[in-house]
């Protein structure tokens, strides 16, 4: 029997082969079909409790009107709104962080265009949006 260790996405296995004696030459190779051992599965307790109902995320209120003169910065894919990093009335530079979007379990930031200040944030954390729907306004 020999051992070798095996390293499989960093965590490190350390398995035994058996010699099952014979011979494999190229000439004639030997079929071997895989056995596999049964394997019980846990069985979940049974609870009486009523169902968990998921949350669903929120919709993005009624957007708010641009103000006239004011750039949209439109939400890219559709997602859910994590963070906002800033309110009415700051003022942004060009690429700044506005606000983080997730979208198929990646967080995307979301920045200016330009540099400017907020006219209006019309959005909320933890709300959903579709991709296109006005996030920010920009002077």
């Amino acid at each position: 029997m020999k051992k070798y260790k095996i390293t499989v996405n960093g965590k490190s296995y350390e398995v035994e082969v058996e010699d099952m004696g014979g011979s494999m030459d190229t000439a004639s190779p030997q079929i071997v079909k895989p056995t596999t051992a049964p394997v019980s599965k846990p069985v979940p307790p049974v609870t009486t409790a009523a169902p968990v109902q998921k949350a669903e995320p929120k919709k993005a209120e009624t957007p708010k009107p641009v103000p006239q003169g004011a750039e949209t910065v439109e939400a890219p894919m559709p997602g859910t709104i994590l963070d906002i990093k800033v309110s009415q009335g700051d003022e942004v530079q060009e690429g700044q962080v506005l606000l983080v979007l997730e979208a198929m379990k990646m967080e995307n930031e979301i920045v200016a265009p330009r540099a400017g200040k907020i006219a209006a944030v019309n959005t909320t954390s933890g709300a959903a949006v579709d991709a296109g729907d006005a996030l920010i306004s920009l002077e």
